[in-house]
């Protein structure tokens, strides 16, 4: 079994081509804050022109499944995706198939 780990940044980065790609906007244009809290998990604000929009855990997901399709050229399907919030690295993704 194959394993990979996303870091924040790349997290981030999945975040923000989802965004932009629904948005029709460049990733360069979408900002992104990761938070995690015990009560809501992992979530995220995306700003495109001031305006924010909220994202859960499974937006979170779907936005890695893109990121794994579209940038990394493997099946995302078949991944399986678990967050971690880790001390030193902040929010993370652990990836298998």
């Amino acid at each position: 079994m194959e394993k990979i780990t996303l870091s924040e940044q790349e997290i981030i980065d999945a975040v923000c081509l989802f965004h932009a790609k629904f948005k029709h906007v460049n990733p360069e244009d979408v900002e992104v804050e990761l938070m995690y809290d015990d009560a809501s998990g992992f979530t995220a604000e995306a700003y495109v022109n001031g305006e924010m929009e909220p994202y859960n855990t499974v937006n979170f997901i779907t936005a890695i499944r893109l990121y794994i399709e579209e940038q990394l050229h493997r099946d995302a399907m078949a991944a399986r995706i678990v967050l971690d919030l880790h001390d030193e690295e902040g929010i993370i993704a652990n990836i298998d198939w």
